[in-house]
């Protein structure tokens, strides 16, 4: 039987537009997702995160059941607008010290906190400035993280710079997330430059005003495609499939594992990227690749379903799942447990880095 050391870290995840409660009600801001709640038709019976689940009001607790669940480690994520307003300038102090509060009663109870930085939820004030399309966005970020480490690095050692890239730069291709855009593959382009280089200064503004004791990494979708069977063959087109790049419309582009993997980890672009659409990037870009590839200490992967391929290069995508019955959650995603094996495995085998299961669940309609 498999055991689990001493020192695996046993947590749970949560972002803070899902649980908090609106943070404009207690001195911050308002943010993308505020106004996106707004637009009709865009969330179901237009409900919002104004109230949530009050964790704000709730702290206490919300800890005192995460320590009767035994949890060892608790991954939340800041609210940018709550702790500042408009993005940049003014603080929030009432913001910080929400959040001081929170990592202090986790720590009294032995639970390790793990700090995302952003969760989708940007700051509506910049947003009118143009968003993660102005090429000012990765100057933003940093200034925001080295507000948060220098508050709370001397308590909370693990960093993540950014959640799910590719779905909240979606958010500016096909209007399915916030801000519920719909823009051309030229500025998609650029915004996913602008978000890779706004995650390399997240990792300056850690390393530098955490003062050395702060690690730092990254929590993208792990896009994964798995092995119908365990042979050579069929793992190989798994693997190459995992690492593919066959998307590049406006809609889409962001979903390709190497389009963020790569500039982080290797430094580059890859060649199948540049080629299609190096040219809609600025032509200078390449002076930011060192800045994007900052030395990470882990890589967080957040893995819900998976393709399965067979050996004949079959590949059975979510929608056949629904369609032949295999097991599917409330949200229509294949259930594929083998995905925890082959997602870390692969991502190991390519970048050698640490890998953590920052998120993995599912979704479903029944209750206790």
């Amino acid at each position: 039987m498999n055991t689990f050391s001493e020192t695996f870290l046993w947590g749970a995840a949560t972002a803070s537009y899902q649980i908090e409660g609106s943070p404009w009600k207690e001195g911050g801001g308002y943010s993308v997702w505020d106004t996106f709640c707004t637009l009709p038709g865009k969330v179901w019976r237009g409900q919002s995160g104004e109230t949530a689940c009050d964790h704000y009001r709730r702290l206490d607790e919300d800890v005192e059941i995460m320590a009767e669940l035994g949890l060892k480690a608790y991954r939340f994520s800041v609210s940018w607008p709550r702790v500042l307003p408009e993005g940049a300038g003014r603080v929030n102090q009432q913001g910080l010290d929400f959040y001081s509060r929170l990592v202090d009663l986790l720590l009294e109870r032995r639970i390790e906190p793990c700090i995302t930085l952003f969760h989708w939820d940007y700051p509506h004030e910049l947003f009118l400035k143009g968003g993660w399309m102005h090429p000012d966005s990765p100057l933003w970020f940093q200034d925001y993280a080295a507000l948060m480490v220098r508050t709370l690095g001397d308590r909370v050692s693990q960093w993540i710079t950014l959640n799910e890239p590719q779905c909240f730069v979606s958010g500016y291709g096909n209007g399915y997330h916030a801000p519920g855009l719909q823009l051309d593959i030229r500025s998609m382009t650029r915004i996913i430059h602008h978000v890779l280089l706004s995650h390399g200064k997240g990792v300056e503004a850690v390393k530098s005003a955490g003062g050395g004791r702060c690690r730092a990494g990254i929590a993208p979708v792990g896009v994964l495609t798995v092995p119908a069977e365990e042979s050579a063959e069929c793992i190989e087109l798994a693997r190459s499939r995992t690492f593919s790049m066959p998307r590049y419309d406006a809609a889409s582009i962001a979903w390709n594992n190497p389009v963020w993997f790569e500039p982080i980890l290797t430094g580059s672009y890859p060649e199948a990227f540049l080629s299609r659409l190096g040219g809609h990037l600025k032509p200078d870009f390449a002076d930011d690749l060192p800045e994007i590839s900052r030395e990470i200490d882990f890589i967080g992967l957040n893995i819900y379903q998976a393709d399965v391929i067979r050996p004949d290069g079959r590949v059975i995508e979510p929608e056949d799942a629904e369609r032949t019955g295999e097991p599917i959650s409330a949200l229509n995603w294949p259930i594929v447990p083998e995905s925890l094996y082959w997602g870390p495995k692969f991502f190991h085998e390519a970048y050698r880095k640490p890998i953590y299961i920052t998120e993995n669940g599912t979704s479903v309609r029944d209750y206790p």
